[in-house]
């Protein structure tokens, strides 16, 4: 009888809910969260409930499409506001009045810690607000929801960033983001801040998709890691890494080169961002054009751990750069042995562990003649990625090439 009536209620309630302004709607969902999952029907224990901690400047634009991907799983929003001068706050006030006003101080652990403390609930959830949940994550975040156990202090989910053409992850890594209220985590460094994973945690399927509509404020990741080392505060590992990253971003490559070899030399850094900073010298001297400084800098990665997929291809497209098709075959069918690591907490690009190889491995073995495997490789690639225009494109390049038509070039990545 009880499922019943919850099931009940839950139509009841969304109906009521469907054509209601973002606030309505929010708090229809937080009555409905409230009683269909914190009922107690899990041996007497109610459901957990969850603050989304959020700090926020300029984000009119998105926003809203953040808010309403959580509703049914947070049951408090908490907003920090560091300086917006559009609608931001307007539109924060149509979801719920937990609204703050921050200084910003050029940190933004700080910024996360306030939000922190303003929260009430089990558990805090904390997102930016160009991130969203597509509605299978955000099903599997309502079922995490009514199953956790409190015995889980933290819990890591996937945060994919970039994304191809049909929509699928390119670039992704796990996140810490829900954490026990009451084991009062705190946020470290005024940029690229984190908290570091600690207590009973695990690893999620959910993934939240960083969707961008607009440009990061320019050089404000390097102006603060410039302004730390001008008030002679010492970097430790983990920034001495980011602020490398930065200054490659912002095109000072051997800056960069000086601050990720001082990083590494340092001995103190964590495996995966050891394994980063070789791949990110190598792109530093690539742009200087320092080729064989840039190739020992990928072999260098081993250094550290075995071969990831993502350092096979760059190896792979190093020498079919230079017409070496032999040593690319080499590094791209290794490349589709790895599998991936990601519960190490890296960087990881899906596509590097199937797609790009053998989309590769079928232009190198058409340079080489080899067209039947070429177009073999090319089958591969479409099973992963069936609507992929470069594996259409040789899949008529095939045909053509049976039916003796002029040789033209396959596709590649």
């Amino acid at each position: 009888m009880k499922f019943l009536l919850q099931a009940f209620l839950k139509k009841v309630v969304k109906q009521l809910f469907t054509r209601a302004i973002p606030k309505q709607r929010a708090v229809g969902w937080n009555i409905l969260t409230r009683f269909c999952i914190h009922c107690p029907i899990r041996g007497g224990m109610a459901m957990m409930t969850i603050s989304l901690c959020m700090i926020v400047k300029n984000e009119e634009d998105v926003l809203a499409r953040c808010l309403d991907c959580v509703q049914g799983i947070a049951d408090e929003i908490v907003i920090v506001d560091t300086g917006s001068t559009d609608r931001t706050k307007e539109i924060a006030g149509e979801y719920t009045d937990k609204v703050y006003d921050f200084e910003w101080i050029d940190d933004f652990a700080a910024a996360r810690n306030f939000s922190f403390s303003k929260a009430s609930c089990d558990y805090i959830l904390w997102l930016d607000a160009d991130d969203v949940l597509f509605e299978e994550d955000r099903q599997r975040f309502v079922e995490l929801k009514q199953t956790l156990s409190d015995s889980i202090d933290m819990v890591l989910m996937k945060y994919n960033i970039a994304f191809d053409s049909g929509g699928r992850p390119t670039f992704s890594y796990y996140r810490e983001r829900l954490f026990k209220r009451s084991r009062n985590y705190r946020w470290v460094g005024r940029i690229h801040e984190v908290i570091e994973p600690s207590g009973s945690r695990i690893y999620s399927s959910i993934a939240v998709s960083h969707k961008k509509m607009h440009p990061n404020e320019p050089m404000r990741n390097l102006r603060i890691f410039e302004k730390m080392v001008a008030e002679g505060v010492e970097l430790d590992p983990r920034q001495q890494y980011y602020y490398g990253r930065e200054l490659m971003y912002n095109g000072r490559y051997r800056d960069s080169i000086k601050i990720l070899e001082a990083f590494l030399e340092g001995g103190q850094g964590w495996i995966e961002n050891c394994v980063g900073a070789c791949g990110d010298i190598a792109r530093c001297w690539y742009a200087l054009g320092e080729e064989r400084k840039a190739l020992y800098s990928l072999l260098r990665s081993m250094e550290y751990d075995e071969p990831r997929a993502e350092f096979c291809c760059d190896l792979g497209s190093h020498f079919y750069d230079r017409g070496d098709y032999h040593t690319a075959i080499f590094w791209y069918e290794l490349a589709t042995t790895r599998t991936p690591k990601g519960e190490n907490g890296g960087f990881e690009q899906p596509d590097c562990y199937g797609y790009r190889p053998f989309l590769q491995l079928c232009v190198c073995y058409d340079r080489l003649g080899e067209h039947e495997k070429a177009a073999l490789y090319n089958e591969k690639a479409g099973i992963l990625k069936p609507d992929d225009p470069a594996v259409a494109f040789n899949r008529s390049y095939f045909a053509r090439l049976r039916a003796g038509a002029e040789k033209e070039e396959p596709n590649e990545v």
